[in-house]
């Protein structure tokens, strides 16, 4: 939808009496079949979802405040709020919420009276009006009992409201106030206290309206100084006459502006001191309160971003160097709360403001302001950087980069170090922070870390046709900003220990290498160029030594996430480099001690193993093999040395290594046109033509030299005999399911001549003991033992080995058994062998 006049934002008031923004939406108002009645629907625009659905209830009370927000309570303790992009947009909704509700569009709050009883609808039938008491010193005592009274109910809530705004009575209680004071009337003002106090909880934007001008609200906090339930009054105005000062650090020319700024502070004032706290009962009776002071925010930041002269001298005096250091500080001050209050805006008019910032110059300014000496100063530039990185950290990216072309081009005959220190500052200042940070918990440092990883996450950077963002920003950053980040951990690694392993240092070191940590997952080519031509992983494990023990744990997971990767380039690094030293020396330090460090070592190793990551295999096991083949806890370090042994085999033996492979990985399984074109060439063979014993195997098979197969066979099965403690040789087997193990064993005969023979596992075919080939024959080279019940029988095809008894083969193997038995004797038998 492109209408703007619908465009509204949906928000709700949470537990903590603050408005929470459920999303933007084009309202509109139609009837809902499931709701019965007329409704207010808001879609979203970004993917036109229903954020929100309602129907026009005719007992609900809608409020329309300063012409653009319409609110009202859906149940007792959920309110609703719509702002709108244009005025016209609200009226329009508000005509119709009054055409339902049958009211005239002139008012600011419809009339309706909800959840009544028929006893209290009845007794007020006949009374149209609250009739209050006329306004005199000695009925003070009379009202604040009516007051009291009414607020229970909704609707006598509702007609005590009506009465107090149209008969003025407010500003006639505040002169009795006035008397009160003049003649020490405590009891008196402290029935005006609970007066005052229950004209808040009647919720009426109305009454606030007059309660807060500029004539009312300070005799309004007077009221409130005097709570019977203190024994002395409290001093509000006092402070806020004396105490409180308003700074007007640029000049304001508006006085609606300035009016609307001094309002704002006192409500604040009046909820977050004056009030007391609201009880369960009472909290929702202040939400109006809440949306008058949340508004009035929304309408401050407008106003002072459409003051361009107001703009242009605040960020004047901020890059003045002639402005001096206190003035800069309550311009830098002002700047915060400023970006504080833009919290409030909705997304497309925080986008305008931010922009507005932008070609103010903020960011040059905050260059300014961070390489000041101020430590107050350089705080409130922080938070401020904050926002802005937040909010949109390609545009404080570009800034970066613009900056440095520029100073580039106007800086050809400068040397290449000064060209650097001029296009980094901005970074360079938030690294040096983060470096330089005085607080013993680097509270500081961990902000800027923070806003660091933002701005180098790949995630949030932008991707055009004509420019990648990561690809330029991380060129920039790792040629001009990662030396300065590094610097800390280069300069405490010089030896085998951390030259200073103060917890401060151990800190600061812990928040670059979480950073360092972060680049490794997300930026690949750029930080293992880093990482290999600087030497910095032998670096990161120097702190492996610490003594604080979350220090060694973030270099080893350093460590780790590069061995994560997987990345052979990686991999050669650490072994031409031995990096699994420092690691070893303190697994080996740790002794027993079951800890943190233990696991996360063994955890290290245990990834090498699973992963099979050979290259690492192989170095471990030749080069620390004697210092960890003791550890007998865990299987860990004998698997990575079988592991490795397997390797060495394979390498030493091709051809086994192809056919363990193809046992291990790709178990050959003939399809059923295969089995019928083998089936119709075994019929088709004269049985004279054949031998006896002699397995049946396709042409192919029948010229290659058994002894060739068979030979790396047998030395493997030697050498498996000579480690029965590494290697347990297992029989296939059928589990109480029925479904067949897929561990396997060879069986080999002693016999001259080996074959490979072709048995089912899992069905012994009868057969005649004379018959050539039958399983019963003595001298049958295909004989197996009888102890031997279930062996996997191998079938060499075309060159291919593989298993014809697979776990899920049960099936086949009954429609086979069928089969044979309509088989002649002899044929079956042909078909055993």
């Amino acid at each position: 939808m492109t209408d703007t006049r619908r465009r509204v934002k949906v928000y709700t008031l949470n537990e903590d009496r603050q408005w929470d923004d459920r999303g933007t939406g084009h309202v509109s108002s139609g009837y809902v079949e499931r709701l019965k009645g007329m409704s207010l629907l808001v879609r979203a625009e970004s993917d036109g979802s229903l954020l929100l659905e309602s129907k026009i209830n005719p007992n609900t009370a809608y409020q329309k405040q300063q012409d653009t927000l319409i609110v009202w309570s859906e149940a007792e303790n959920y309110d609703l709020a719509l702002s709108f992009q244009e005025k016209a947009g609200c009226d329009e909704i508000w005509e119709k919420i009054c055409q339902v509700q049958g009211k005239d569009p002139s008012v600011d709050i419809t009339q309706d009276l909800v959840d009544e009883s028929e006893e209290e609808r009845f007794d007020d039938m006949s009374s149209p009006g609250l009739e209050l008491p006329s306004c005199e010193l000695s009925r003070l005592e009379e009202i604040a009992e009516l007051v009291a009274s009414s607020l229970p109910s909704p609707l006598r809530r509702e007609k005590l409201a009506l009465a107090l705004e149209n008969e003025g009575y407010i500003k006639k209680l505040l002169e009795l106030f006035h008397v009160c004071e003049d003649l020490e009337n405590i009891e008196g003002l402290h029935h005006l206290y609970e007066i005052i106090k229950g004209i808040f909880l009647l919720n009426r934007t109305a009454l606030f309206e007059v309660m807060f001008s500029e004539e009312c609200i300070m005799d309004v906090i007077g009221c409130l100084e005097y709570d019977p339930a203190l024994s002395q009054p409290q001093k509000h105005r006092e402070f806020l006459t004396k105490t409180a000062k308003f700074k007007e650090v640029i000049p304001i020319s508006d006085p609606e502006l300035k009016q609307k700024i001094h309002q704002t502070y006192r409500v604040q004032y009046i909820q977050d001191m004056v009030l007391p706290t609201p009880s369960v009962f009472e909290e929702n009776m202040l939400s109006t309160l809440h949306s008058f002071i949340f508004f009035n925010k929304v309408e401050i930041v407008g106003m002072l971003q459409e003051d361009e002269k107001f703009l242009t001298d605040l960020f004047a005096q901020l890059t003045d160097e002639a402005t001096d250091e206190e003035k800069r500080q309550e311009l830098v001050n002002f700047l915060k709360e400023f970006c504080a209050f833009s919290q409030t805006l909705q997304p497309q008019n925080r986008d305008a403001f931010f922009k507005t910032l932008s070609n103010m110059g903020i960011l040059p300014a905050l260059e300014v302001i961070l390489g000041m000496d101020d430590t107050q100063v350089r705080s409130a530039a922080t938070d401020i950087f904050s926002y802005l990185v937040e909010y949109n950290p390609s545009m404080v990216r570009e800034f970066v980069m613009q900056e440095a072309q520029q100073n580039d081009d106007v800086s050809k005959k400068l040397t290449e170090q000064k060209i650097t220190s001029k296009d980094i500052l901005l970074i360079n200042l938030i690294i040096e922070h983060m470096i330089c940070d005085t607080d013993p918990e680097l509270g500081g440092a961990v902000q800027l870390m923070g806003l660091l990883r933002t701005l180098v996450d790949p995630e949030n950077m932008l991707a055009t046709a004509n420019k990648t963002e990561k690809t330029e920003f991380l060129g920039f950053f790792y040629k001009h900003c990662m030396h300065v980040l590094t610097a800390p951990l280069l300069a405490n690694t010089t030896e085998d220990k951390p030259s200073k392993d103060d917890f401060q240092t151990a800190q600061l070191l812990a928040l670059v290498l979480e950073l360092l940590t972060f680049c490794v997952e997300h930026h690949t080519y750029h930080i293992k160029n880093y990482i290999i031509n600087k030497d910095i992983l032998r670096r990161v494990l120097v702190l492996m030594a610490s003594k604080h023990a979350f220090l060694a744990l973030c270099a080893l997971r350093f460590k780790r996430k590069i061995i994560g990767l997987k990345d052979e380039f990686y991999n050669r690094y650490i072994m031409k480099s031995f990096l699994f030293e420092p690691v070893v020396k303190a697994f080996l330090n740790n002794g027993s001690r079951y800890n943190l460090m233990n696991s996360a070592i063994i955890e290290m190793f245990e990834f090498i193993r699973v992963e099979d990551i050979k290259s690492l295999t192989a170095h471990v096991i030749e080069n620390y093999w004697k210092a960890l083949e003791d550890v007998d806890y865990v299987q860990t370090f004998k698997g990575l040395k079988l592991r490795f042994e397997q390797q060495r085999e394979r390498q030493d033996n091709p051809k086994l290594d192809s056919m363990r492979s193809i046992l291990r990985n790709h178990r050959y399984r003939r399809d059923a046109r295969t089995l019928e074109d083998e089936e119709e060439m075994w019929f088709n063979t004269d049985e004279d033509d054949m031998e006896d014993g002699e397995a049946v195997v396709s042409p192919s098979d029948k010229t290659k030299n058994d002894d060739d197969i068979m030979d790396p066979i047998s030395k493997f099965m030697e050498r498996k005999k000579l480690k029965e403690s590494e290697e347990k040789e297992v029989l296939l087997k059928t589990n109480l399911s029925g479904r067949q193990s897929p561990s396997f064993k060879l069986s080999l005969s002693s016999g001259t001549k080996t074959n490979l023979t072709s048995q089912s596992s899992a069905t012994n075919l009868p057969g005649s003991p004379g018959s050539p080939g039958s399983p019963g024959s003595p001298g049958s080279p295909g004989s197996v033992p009888k102890n031997t019940s279930q062996t996997a029988a191998i079938t060499t095809k075309g060159g291919l080995v593989g298993l014809v008894d697979y776990p899920d083969d049960d099936e086949d193997d009954d429609e086979d058994e069928d089969k044979e038995d309509t088989l002649p004797l002899s044929k079956k038998a042909k078909f055993d062998s």
